[in-house]
């Protein structure tokens, strides 16, 4: 069996090895050439997978090892008789802790509490379960927005954008991209949109940034109708406007899901996904991969302060928000390079982030509740 791997699936071709011959090639330069004589091609989101790359090679399985998967045409791929799979809920969890990190960050720069806020989650799936159940923590009340779930579950705590939108001092948008169908999202953050919100609503998107039309999202900031925007995703990526990224208050380079931790289970899923599509026992274990770098270790102060600031202090103490955005910013870039150039060189060479369960952490004096908030958050806390 012989794989063509994608450089930037982690640990890509020590998984790949125990199955057969394994060639790494970056991203955007594998092309039909290289996929004449493979079994299986194993990417990230880098790579588009069309019938132009596939057709007369001996490719049978193409797995992508990232939640999302708008870069692969699986009408070519059934046309051609070829099996894909993404890695759903991979990067679920880095995702969640995104957002956390967003929601304690706009609170301190906003002087707010976050305990009482309204928070609308628009498309609740494997990462907007995630958000509800971290926003819940923290004390918000999170309004819960999912067309094609609820058509199909009929759930009432499933709402209509209409009802959740103009009583939400938060929205954060989880949904995929789609064009087709009644539900289609490509475009669906518009005017019209926008001026359901509630006034001086703050604005988050770390899903993708096609759903938003980023001229109205400006208008709507410079107006005040949304009063703060933090943005992960953007339209024409790597080409991203910068009037929108100096009007976001928080930027980063589509990174919400770059933990290695995620990145690391959405190579272990598309493994195990090849392995019985070619009905071999797999060997590799995952575990076993170390991250080079130790986890992080946190200790924050608990005596006379607020739940809140300490909890901002444990996940900001993990997950450094304000270093991505300072990066896409420019603060540590090469003379002369541009901002497409450098949105590419953070998502391409991204530090070792890890999620909040790998983190040693430590809350001397900490009372039985934030302990339990601490562990709601996804935290291993020792007093």
């Amino acid at each position: 069996m012989k794989t063509i791997c994608a450089r930037s699936v982690l640990a890509g071709r020590e998984a790949f090895a125990t199955v057969g011959e394994v060639v790494v090639k970056p991203d955007r330069e594998i092309v039909r050439e290289d996929l004449l004589d493979a079994d299986a091609l194993v990417i990230r989101s880098k790579t588009t997978v069309n019938r132009s790359l596939l057709e007369g090679t001996r490719v049978a399985f193409v797995g992508t090892a990232t939640a999302g998967f708008d870069h692969i045409d699986g009408a070519a791929c059934a046309d051609l008789g070829v099996a894909w799979t993404a890695a759903p809920g991979c990067n679920a969890t880095s995702v969640a802790e995104y957002i956390t990190a967003a929601l304690l960050t706009m609170a301190e720069k906003g002087g707010f509490d976050l305990a009482g806020r309204t928070i609308a989650v628009v498309g609740v799936g494997q990462v907007g379960r995630r958000v509800v159940a971290k926003a819940s923590a923290l004390g918000m009340r999170p309004l819960q927005n999912d067309p094609p779930r609820a058509q199909t579950e009929g759930d009432a705590v499933l709402r209509p954008l209409d009802e959740i939108l103009p009583q939400a001092d938060i929205v954060t948008l989880h949904v995929p991209l789609t064009d087709d169908g009644p539900f289609a999202t490509r475009g669906m953050v518009d005017c019209r949109f926008l001026e359901r919100l509630k006034p001086g609503a703050l604005f988050f998107n770390a899903s993708r940034g096609e759903v938003v039309d980023e001229a109205a999202l400006k208008l709507a900031l410079a107006g005040g109708q949304v009063s703060a925007a933090v943005l992960d995703v953007w339209d024409h990526e790597p080409e991203i406007d910068p009037a929108l990224l100096d009007a976001a208050a928080v930027g980063t380079p589509h990174i919400a899901g770059y933990s290695w931790d995620g990145k690391l289970a959405g190579t272990a899923q598309v493994y195990e996904a090849a392995c019985r599509f070619f009905e071999i026992k797999p060997s590799w274990d995952s575990t076993a991969i170390a991250p080079g770098t130790p986890p992080p270790e946190v200790a924050v102060p608990t005596a006379g302060r607020s739940d809140q600031e300490v909890l901002r202090d444990l996940v900001l103490g993990v997950y450094d928000l304000a270093r991505d955005d300072r990066d896409l910013r420019g603060a540590r870039a090469p003379e002369g390079e541009t901002l497409a150039v450098r949105f590419e060189r953070l998502r391409k060479k991204y530090w070792t982030r890890r999620e909040f369960p790998a983190a040693r952490i430590a809350l001397p004096g900490a009372a039985p509740e934030l302990l339990r908030l601490s562990a709601a958050l996804g935290f291993r806390v020792n007093a």
